[in-house]
């Protein structure tokens, strides 16, 4: 980042959090307001509308979130805690715009605010900046929001509440989740936090926890309730445990295995090797360099800063290890008093059910409907007219261009005209396998990663690749068994992970390489373990444990039925993308809704061996010297040398293939991963790697329109169209458009007039271009705003400071910084050297007014490239009435 860039960004934080308009109309947009269904129409009847009201809406759909919220207001009953921060929908119409300006003027005060800056800018100045743009301006307040504790109860609670059907469950009839939990100490008690947390991770962490083998593998539910596990974000720490997806019958078996356990920790405690486990696992958390490194400190030190803990003595976690393993050493049974104190006889203890009511969003809607009819009936005629007339006044100000130029802003001339060059070296082990080295400062870690092609794969196998990948890691290998490889997992690695990939062609649409990655990363001295396990989980994968294959199959469907209210955005895109080019199919199989709907048939079957048959199969056209594509190593210069040997060994130990295996698809294209032209890159040093990529001549692109009708009161919206490939100079002009179209129409069409929580344009390197919405009242009328907005981009009704503005966003993404364990790894998938990501950057820089008019009408408008439609929602009659839609 710049200097001048991030001054310009603390500026507007500074003038938002202290200094914000805070106009009645902003609240009407931005909160809610009754409106005119149609604002234009006092015929029309008015309704409740507002960005926060939709949003909440939409979260409330999210049975996870209506769990955790639940716990939280009655375990922590007496204070702020009590109340949804984000606004219970059918609270937010009682909230006035009085009542928010008061709350932000005692609220968003200096005097309330903590300040945090990470980075090798000079704190001196930042100190100045605030001083001089904010703190100066205010005189000290006393706030007044210190959170009081909570009074310990004298005896356990319990409530039960309900939520709305899992149309994807895997069983109807176990629905529902239970949990226990307990009010912990606070968390400015900063190693007792620490202790607490990591307790928390031996009793739930991973197959050889206690609860993890009482409860999960019980088969009783489908995975852990929501928010188990330790929580540090309220003034006193809660933990809890508990299950989802069982039967309501089962809610006490599920109590008494709870106290059971709890007491068999307490006379069993936990083995050496676990704790060495999780002090390790602490160990590589600090060693590990992220680009979000210093947003991550902020969010780990906030909680317990705002209630005047001592931040610097949190960020302390050496001494807080070190404190953690001399109280070990002076009594063995340090953990299990923990469990006693504040488990077993702590009174502090709220056990809370939920189970589905088929009526549920039925009644929220009466209830709705209820709170708007109360509101109306108050209302007199003139209110009516002034409401009507705000209406009115609310759609002009959205229509009106706003001016940006009071807002510090770079200007594209300051921005880097060349990217620096990251160099590499490609050599070949075992005398075939190319390896990628990239010699970073990575702190002491390494990072490991492979490519393994799925091109001799079975189609009818490609459905249960993901499935595959997700447990492969989880059945034991070797002479290990699940137990004992999860236990080596954590003790050696940081984690080792198995996901399929799509990875796009540069310069063909209809070209892709299709496989699966194996990524991992450890401590340097932990390299040789790390890779033996890996040669065991190649070699000798273990695919017998049919019990536990249930297990993940279970926990594996409830996450991803879990995740559709906060991803449906994405569901809706990948699928409208599937028709328009050969890897949209094979997309929406690994990671769409096909996805989600085959996981849930495969946790609904009573004989689960068929499945477990398919994994071996798999297996032989992956796990295999012939199939591997190329491996790659991040790793200081020092470690290099030692690290080569060991990767070289580790393919060396690579089984092969007994007999030839053909690609199943017939058109197999070699490409060499930095061709340039004729040239190739003067910064990638030794051998080459090439890509098998999967071409179809046959391929057409069509048109397909799907709707996923789901038991939410919101929308998720995607339209996809069929563009070029990233290195076609009109890549970069749609990029650039995507961001215009999305700041500077679809905004406010489809957040601030539509009332949906987020929406926009963006250009994948794919060269699909996507329109979205997300959780949106509207489906049909979003639609029909990405139509709006193409005619509006061919109009040309854009100014040279909106191009330089949408510029400056995609270079503020081009230009993001990369983690030293992830340079390089442009090259390594998609095969992009750094001289066609340069000229690729020139392009975008060359992007003007004419070019993004041509791009608008040569690509996005009706008839000139195809076009994909999907919506996940609730009924719609328009749609129903549509034929050329596809109900699901």
């Amino acid at each position: 980042m710049l200097s001048q860039d991030f001054q310009n960004l603390l500026s507007v934080y500074l003038d938002a959090a202290f200094f914000p308009c805070l106009r009645e109309l902003d609240f009407w947009q931005e909160g809610w307001r009754l409106e005119h269904e149609d604002p234009a129409d006092p015929q029309t009847p008015l309704i409740f509308k507002g960005i926060v009201f939709n949003e909440m809406k939409g979260a409330f759909t999210d049975n996870e979130r209506i769990f955790s919220q639940h716990l939280q207001n009655r375990l922590l009953p007496d204070h702020t805690y009590s109340v949804i921060s984000g606004g219970d929908p059918l609270c937010i119409p009682d909230l006035t715009w009085e009542q928010l300006k008061q709350f932000h003027a005692t609220h968003y005060h200096p005097s309330n605010a903590r300040f945090f800056t990470y980075g090798n800018f000079q704190l001196e100045k930042h100190l100045k900046q605030i001083d001089e743009e904010a703190l100066s301006k205010f005189q000290k307040i006393e706030p007044s929001t210190i959170v009081p504790a909570q009074k310990p109860w004298d005896k356990p609670r319990e409530y039960q509440i309900t939520c709305g059907p899992d149309s994807l469950a895997t069983d109807s009839s176990k629905q529902t989740t239970v949990s226990v939990s307990f009010l912990l100490p606070g968390i400015t008690n900063t190693f007792e936090a620490f202790a607490l947390n990591l307790l928390s991770s031996l009793l739930i962490g991973g197959p050889n926890s206690p609860f993890y083998k009482a409860l999960i593998e019980s088969g009783l539910g489908t995975g852990f309730s929501p928010d188990v596990g330790y929580n540090g974000y309220t003034r006193e720490a809660y933990f809890s445990v508990g299950l989802q997806g069982i039967a309501e019958k089962d809610i006490q078996t599920v109590r008494n295995i709870i106290d059971r356990t709890i007491d068999e920790v307490i006379e069993k405690g936990f083995e050496d090797d676990r704790i060495e486990a999780l002090l390790h696992k602490t160990e590589i958390q600090m060693k590990h360099q992220s680009t979000s490194f210093g947003l991550t400190l902020t969010s780990y030190i906030a909680s317990c800063w705002n209630h005047d803990g001592d931040p610097v003595e949190l960020l302390k976690l050496g001494n807080q290890m070190a404190q953690f393993r001399q109280r070990l050493k002076e009594s063995p049974v340090f953990l299990q008093e923990k469990i006693k104190q504040y488990f077993k006889n702590n009174q502090h203890k709220l056990t809370l059910s939920m189970k589905p009511d088929d009526k549920y969003y039925e009644k929220q809607t009466q209830m709705e409907t209820e709170k708007l009819k109360q509101k109306v009936n108050s209302l007199s005629r003139k209110d009516k007219e002034w409401i009507y007339e705000k209406g009115l006044e609310l759609r002009t100000q959205q229509s009106k261009t706003q001016d940006a130029s009071c807002l510090p802003a770079l200007r594209v001339s300051d921005i880097e005209r060349t990217i620096p060059f990251t160099e590499l070296d490609v050599t070949l082990a075992a005398g075939e396998i190319p390896v990628q080295y990239c010699a970073q400062p990575t702190n002491g870690m390494v990072y490991f990663r492979a490519f393994s092609s799925l091109n001799t794969l079975p189609e009818e196998l490609k459905l249960y690749v993901p499935l595959f990948c997700s447990v492969l890691t989880k059945l034991g290998c070797g002479i290990l068994n699940y137990r004992e490889q999860a236990q080596q997992i954590e003790l050696k690695t940081g984690g080792m992970t198995v996901s399929p990939h799509v990875l796009p062609d540069d310069s063909h649409l209809d070209t892709y390489e299709q496989g699966v990655l194996f990524s991992s990363l450890c401590l340097d001295r932990n390299l040789p373990d790390m890779m033996h396990l890996w040669s065991e989980i190649f070699n000798n994968p273990c695919f017998e444990e049919e019990e536990h294959f249930k297990v993940l199959v279970k926990m594996s469907a409830q996450e991803l039925s879990n995740g559709i209210p906060d991803s449906g955005h994405l569901y809706a895109s990948i699928r409208a993308s599937r028709t328009l080019t050969p890897a949209g199919d094979l997309q929406e199989t690994f990671n769409g809704m096909d996805q989600v709907r085959l996981m849930k048939r495969i946790a609904e079957m009573t004989d689960i061996k068929p499945v477990l048959r398919k994994l071996p199969r798999i297996k032989k056209h992956l796990l295999n010297c012939d199939n591997m594509s190329r491996c790659s190593v991040n790793a200081t210069p020092q470690q290099m040398s030692e690290t080569a040997k060991v990767v070289e060994r580790f393919i060396k130990n690579l089984g092969r293939s007994k007999k030839e295996r053909k690609p199943v698809r017939p058109h197999v294209i070699e490409k060499p991963a930095y061709k340039n032209g004729s040239s190739g890159s003067t910064y990638v040093n030794g051998s080459q790697i090439i890509r098998k990529l999967i071409t179809d001549p046959t391929f057409k692109p069509c048109q397909m329109k799907t709707h996923f009708l789901l038991p939410f009161p919101v929308n998720y919206v995607g339209e996809c169209v069929r563009t070029v490939p990233y290195t076609d100079p009109d890549h970069a002009s749609l990029k650039i458009l995507a961001r215009l179209m999305t700041a500077k129409f679809l905004h406010t069409e489809i957040r601030e007039k539509g009332g949906a929580y987020g929406g926009g344009a963006k250009l994948s390197r794919d060269g699909v271009f996507t329109f979205y919405s997300y959780r949106d009242p509207n489906s049909i009328e979003t639609l029909q705003s990405f139509g709006k907005a193409v005619d509006w981009a061919k109009s040309g009704k854009f100014t040279q400071q909106d191009i330089d503005e949408a510029k400056l966003s995609v270079f503020s993404a081009v230009d993001a910084p990369v983690a030293p364990s992830d340079k390089g790894m442009d090259h390594f998938l998609y095969g992009l050297s750094d001289e066609m990501k340069q000229a690729h950057r020139e392009q975008l820089f060359a992007v003007g007014h004419d070019k993004l008019i041509d791009v608008s009408n040569k690509y996005l408008g009706i008839g000139k490239c195809t076009h994909g439609l999907a919506v996940l929602g609730p009924e719609n009659a328009k749609i129903a009435k549509d034929p050329s839609w596809i109900i699901r």
